[in-house]
């Protein structure tokens, strides 16, 4: 990996000779010397941990996507062969845990199959057989196996409205100049999270989304009769599906 002998001292002299000890109701153990890991909270320690899964996965011909200690295997399944080479590389990571002693919890290990003709193959890790989950959540966003993502709109929705409440019952002042920077900063950003890859299919879960936004600029002092728009136009806001598309064009550029 191109690490020469001295930073290799450097680490090696880092970990060695870590004693540690419990402590149980003012009782306490001897020392024992740590023999594995890192010490925890370290700047040091992930940089460690990738080096030590650099190799995770390097024989396998799906698709595997690394985030800190989340693996996740993937691709396209439409016939037997497809579902051994799975099979195959899934066996490759679990031989892969058992040489390293990194096992994998294969209780937390699941299996979705997404879309309508997805075939449903089972899958092995190891010897425990996959369950087969409906929904996931990941890096907080809600996905299930149809992939339509009105879900994650519904939950995205309902914690930018338990937030507005909390607003509404603990800001007595209704004066745009607290209101509007209060919704930038607390509500609408439950409604864009990641939106660009959850962006809304439907219109009905874009209807939900801007319902929102119409609330919260309804509680302003002088904007409860007017439409919409005009709401909008007076504080300097855009529609949610406006800001979507210039994130989206944003990023294109």
């Amino acid at each position: 990996m191109g690490i020469d002998m001295k930073i290799h001292r450097w680490v090696r002299n880092w970990l060695k000779g870590r004693l540690q000890r419990v402590v149980l109701k003012g009782e306490l153990s001897g020392w024992r010397e740590v023999t594995s890991g890192v010490p925890q909270g370290s700047v040091f320690g992930p940089i460690l941990f990738n080096l030590f899964i650099t190799d995770l996965g390097t024989k396998c011909r799906s698709g595997l996507i690394k985030f800190a200690d989340d693996t996740k295997l993937g691709g396209i399944a439409n016939s037997e062969k497809d579902r051994d080479i799975l099979q195959g590389d899934l066996d490759d990571l679990v031989n892969w845990s058992n040489s390293n002693k990194m096992k994998f919890n294969s209780e937390k290990c699941k299996v979705m199959h997404l879309g309508i003709t997805n075939k449903n193959f089972s899958y092995k890790l190891g010897t425990h057989q996959l369950d087969v989950m409906e929904e996931e959540k990941d890096l907080r966003v809600l996905v299930d196996r149809r992939m339509t993502m009105s879900q994650q709109c519904d939950v995205a929705v309902k914690k930018a409205n338990a937030v507005l409440g909390c607003i509404r019952r603990g800001i007595s002042s209704r004066d745009k100049e607290v209101l509007v920077p209060l919704y930038k900063a607390l509500v609408r950003p439950h409604l864009e999270y990641c939106v660009q890859f959850w962006s809304p299919m439907f219109k009905k879960d874009e209807i939900k989304l801007e319902r929102v936004q119409r609330r919260a600029t309804r509680m302003i002092r002088g904007m409860e009769k007017l439409p919409y728009e005009r709401r909008l136009e007076e504080l300097g806001l855009f529609t949610l599906t406006k800001r979507r598309l210039r994130g989206d064009m944003i990023a294109l550029f």
